[in-house]
């Protein structure tokens, strides 16, 4: 394991030091590969900004000393100059070496991030389909027959992959100690591969703002061990209630709810990454200063289909030859 993946810089701390803030920033507490790989990216690109703010600072407050005003110099004239090309060249393709160097290391990373992590190539994922709505998070263990809300456990040292969809609003699924976030959206799904190394609890949220309830839209994700979870999943099978369709609809509602669980999934009825599914807003079950939401029709669209049928009937009437 790379040695830059436990090296927090001091930078990276200063914004919890200065806050007098005792919480832990979640991002540099990695448990898992991709959060690793993620910290390492933020760490080398904090030191390397770190070193461009000391050059400049450097380079602007030797200036400023060395060509001060002082009583020796304050009758000179500086001769008329062209400038200097090399200097030019220099201070133009420095940014561009930044760049290169910023680059490089983070669309290796992202594209790392899109596959089961490395040292884990061998050990089979489990899929789990994460279903966002207002304002609650629904997982779906296809596998296991089970779903449950606002919580998800999975098995330590095996892959996850999380099949993101939205049955309304677009949002954002992250587990900051996991890995990096992803976005949920309508009729279309994403995937995203996470693995825990350790047993434990770790936060996970809506990082995208849906309205007055995303700030509360948490969850937790239980990483237990392959024994424990496999008890989970039988103690659930033999204890919670069976998940119905009359069920399913009612948890998509714009309410905030405990954790739930069932046997079943909604995958029987809706898969709502399908783009002939079914979109679950509930406009009017949103209120703000009084006023009811509500769909807006595309006015154009409208128009373009009145006008359709209102030709349709014309050559209609002209192909009866005015009789009826």
């Amino acid at each position: 394991m790379s040695k830059k993946n436990f090296f927090v810089p001091l930078l990276a701390l200063l914004p919890v030091l200065l806050s007098g803030c005792d919480s832990k920033m979640l991002v540099f507490d990695p448990k898992g590969p991709a959060a690793r790989e993620i910290l390492g990216l933020i760490n080398w690109s904090l030191v390397f900004m770190a070193l461009v703010v000391v050059v400049v600072v450097g380079l602007f407050v030797y200036i400023v000393w060395k060509y001060r005003a002082t009583p020796e110099n304050k009758d000179y004239q500086p001769p008329e100059e062209h400038g200097s090309t090399k200097l030019e060249l220099i201070w133009t393709f420095i940014p561009i070496l930044i760049v290169i160097a910023l680059t490089i290391p983070t669309v290796k990373t992202i594209y790392s991030l899109e596959k089961v992590p490395a040292g884990y190539e061998n050990k089979k994922p489990i899929t789990i389909n994460v279903t966002s709505a207002d304002w609650k998070w629904i997982f779906s263990y296809p596998e296991q027959g089970i779903e449950t809300v606002n919580y998800v456990n999975i098995p330590v040292g095996t892959p996850v992959k999380f099949v993101l969809t939205s049955a309304g609003t677009m949002q954002s699924f992250w587990v900051p100690q996991l890995g990096g976030q992803k976005y949920t959206m309508n009729k279309m799904d994403t995937q995203l591969y996470l693995t825990a190394d350790e047993a434990g609890e770790y936060l996970g949220r809506n990082t995208n703002f849906n309205g007055r309830g995303y700030a509360d839209m948490e969850f937790t994700v239980e990483a237990k061990s392959t024994k424990d979870f496999a008890q989970w999943v039988k103690d659930v099978k033999s204890k919670a209630p069976t998940l119905t369709e009359k069920k399913y609809i009612s948890l998509l509602k714009p309410t905030h709810l405990g954790r739930e669980t069932f046997v079943g999934t909604h995958l029987q009825w809706v898969d709502h990454g399908q783009m002939n599914s079914k979109t679950y807003l509930n406009p009017k079950l949103y209120e703000v200063h009084g006023v009811k939401g509500q769909i807006f029709k595309d006015e154009e669209s409208t128009s373009l289909t009145s006008d359709s049928t209102s030709k349709s009937t014309t050559t209609t009437d002209k192909s009866n030859g005015g009789e009826h």
